[in-house]
């Protein structure tokens, strides 16, 4: 089938859990007493590092997804440090925080590859 692009399913496959365990592991509980700084400056070589392994073909939904839940674990080990409850990710922690963090952004790397061999 020339011309036709790859499903985001095939281009994360089994590596989607691996992912978000290291995101997991960078942003849990053990990691309040650090600043978040240090934390993003952790994350970035992983999500540049997939970000451009998977950026071709059709990944942008999944890419989007990563993006939302690094999001949220940032938050979530934000508001656990500064010790407030609930999560309030949403509302407190804004796209705009996370872009002051320079947390790199998985969506909008996407190339848009065919299956087949370019000419």
């Amino acid at each position: 089938m020339a011309g036709q692009v790859l499903p985001a399913a095939l281009a994360f496959g089994q590596s989607d859990p691996v992912l978000r365990e290291k995101i997991r592991a960078a942003t849990g509980r053990s990691k309040t007493e650090r600043p978040v700084s240090a934390v993003v400056a952790d994350l970035n070589p992983v999500l540049r590092g997939w970000g451009a392994y998977f950026r071709n073909g059709n990944s942008g939904r999944k890419f989007n997804a990563v993006d939302g839940y690094v999001h949220e674990r940032l938050a979530i080990l934000t508001s656990r440090k500064h010790g407030r409850a609930g999560r309030n990710w949403a509302t407190r922690y804004t796209y705009e925080w996370i872009t002051r963090l320079g947390v790199y952004r998985l969506t909008g790397n996407v190339r848009r590859a065919t299956a087949h061999a370019s000419r």
